[in-house]
């Protein structure tokens, strides 16, 4: 089985407004599993509503890379992202 070589940065905004940051191969796929709460131990919790925000990456190093850039950013900064790319 061939592995796809793109990989994606999510945001998902939850049911009480905050925000999740993840990498994955299928962005569809993922949200399912958030949302059937076998995607995550938070979001297992926090109901997810809604794919926020997506970005393309050629491998996941550099997914992973963006993923813990964005999750060091304060709220506000995450926010200013999202109406950007709207």
């Amino acid at each position: 089985m061939k592995r796809s070589s793109i990989y994606f940065l999510y945001i998902l905004e939850c049911k009480n407004g905050s925000l999740y940051t993840g990498i994955t191969t299928d962005v569809e796929r993922r949200f399912k599993q958030h949302k059937d709460g076998v995607g995550g131990h938070y979001t297992r919790s926090q109901e997810v509503v809604r794919i926020a925000h997506t970005e393309t990456y050629p491998n996941r190093s550099a997914a992973l890379k963006r993923e813990a850039e964005i999750k060091r950013w304060p709220r506000q900064k995450k926010l200013i992202l999202l109406r950007q790319v709207q």
